[in-house]
């Protein structure tokens, strides 16, 4: 989103005109700033023989789904329900990683059904699935490596505390089933959380990765996950991909020439791929003002975009239909019967009722994790492409609230 003659644009087009034709709430992005995001890994990574895994839980609209396939992504996917939707935009089952947790087994044999790229993090589930395929179909293992990062606790999944992965003080346990049941592990799979800005995470996490791997004879790649920081604000610490491509690069280079074959390197950017190229687009209902805040109050809450109540995340928020205003103070809070605080304390150009805001950064985990909460409509979105905004999902309508209930009154 850029600031051009007085208006605020993606790829050209004024947003307060997008509003008009598709109305608010509205998820907008921008797929220049998608593909220029994944263009920018394979270029960090590019001395390395990677594959980009797309976290599909990030933004599954099928058209994003198609876009970043279309430009040479795979896709990593957590429940059987995302593989069924990376499928239907293209994606070959080879192309698609499918990690569960802590779901039913039958989820698994439908993997396995599929074809996908099964990885495993339960010593449960791994001694079941090696009962029923023993050397039939290899799998990968997520490993927990017991590391502390991330940039909040509730999306740290590395830990010692953690539910994810089987910890790597179990691998004697790993070893036993793989030996006793004949489990071809052709991966090994690490991902220690969400917005991790230091290059020396990831190194330690490979220097784990290496040192085990070298006890399973049949690797075909090693993935380290995902989790690069991205920008909120300006100031904010980001991962230096080109720096991490660089050493992790080299470092996994070192490792496979002493492995004795060549592998290839996966990794599973989520956010970082979309979260820059999403913004929700809402309009100022009341602007109230009190003794001690005023609140702008606008028509969406946290049913849309639930991050800042859940993670205390923050997203930049701009007035788009006054840039020019002198700027004051105001807390932006949403329509939901909760408190549902969007910013708080935001030095925004004045905002009128009517007004349309942005909020930034809303890419990655908005619709995704948006919901009816108080029986709202979830919201449209649009992609620009080519200059031109298209719709990629219509609003919700009541008879989509209404859809699968039963009225046995």
């Amino acid at each position: 989103m850029e600031l051009i003659n007085g208006a605020y644009t993606i790829q050209g087009l004024d947003l307060t005109t997008v509003c008009k034709e598709f109305g608010t709430p509205l998820y907008v992005y921008d797929a220049k700033k998608i593909i220029e995001q994944l263009t920018s890994l394979k270029n960090a990574f590019s001395e390395t023989d990677v594959r980009i895994k797309y976290a599909a839980k990030a933004l599954t609209n099928i058209s994003i789904l198609k876009l970043l396939k279309k430009n040479g992504a795979g896709v990593d996917v957590v429940s059987i329900q995302e593989a069924h939707l990376a499928l239907g935009a293209g994606f070959l089952p080879h192309e698609i990683m499918y990690t569960p947790n802590c779901v039913d087994f039958s989820e698994i044999v439908e993997g396995v059904d599929l074809g996908l790229n099964m990885n495993l993090d339960n010593l449960s589930v791994l001694e079941k699935f090696g009962k029923k395929y023993g050397d039939t179909y290899p799998c990968c293992v997520r490993l927990n490596p017991h590391i502390m990062a991330g940039g909040n606790y509730k999306i740290s999944t590395g830990h010692s505390n953690s539910k994810f992965g089987i910890s790597v003080y179990q691998l004697p346990q790993i070893m036993e089933l793989a030996a006793k049941h004949k489990i071809v592990i052709n991966g090994l799979h690490i991902h220690t959380g969400s917005e991790i800005t230091e290059t020396e995470v990831f190194l330690k996490m490979a220097e784990i990765l290496f040192g085990i791997a070298r006890d399973f004879p049949s690797l075909k790649f090693i993935d380290f996950g995902g989790g690069f920081k991205v920008a909120y604000k300006e100031g904010d610490m980001v991962t230096n991909v080109y720096d991490l491509g660089l050493k992790l690069g080299k470092a996994f280079k070192e490792f496979y020439l002493s492995y004795g074959r060549k592998l290839e390197l996966w990794i599973e950017p989520g956010k970082f791929l979309v979260s820059g190229a999403g913004n929700l687009l809402v309009r100022t209902n009341v602007v109230k003002s009190t003794p001690s805040v005023t609140f702008v109050g606008v028509n969406s809450g946290l049913n849309q975009l639930i991050r800042p109540m859940m993670y205390d995340a923050y997203h930049e928020i701009v007035n788009i239909s006054n840039p020019t205003g002198s700027q004051k103070v105001y807390t932006v809070v949403g329509n939901i019967c909760e408190t549902d605080t969007l910013g708080s304390d935001r030095k925004l150009n004045e905002v009128r009722e009517g007004d349309l805001l942005a909020i930034k950064n809303a890419g990655a985990y908005g619709y995704s994790m948006a919901s009816n909460y108080n029986s709202r409509f979830r919201p449209a979105e649009v992609l620009i492409i080519d200059g031109e905004a298209k719709l990629i999902r219509r609003r919700d309508t009541l008879e989509d609230i209404l859809r699968g209930q039963i009225d046995v009154i």
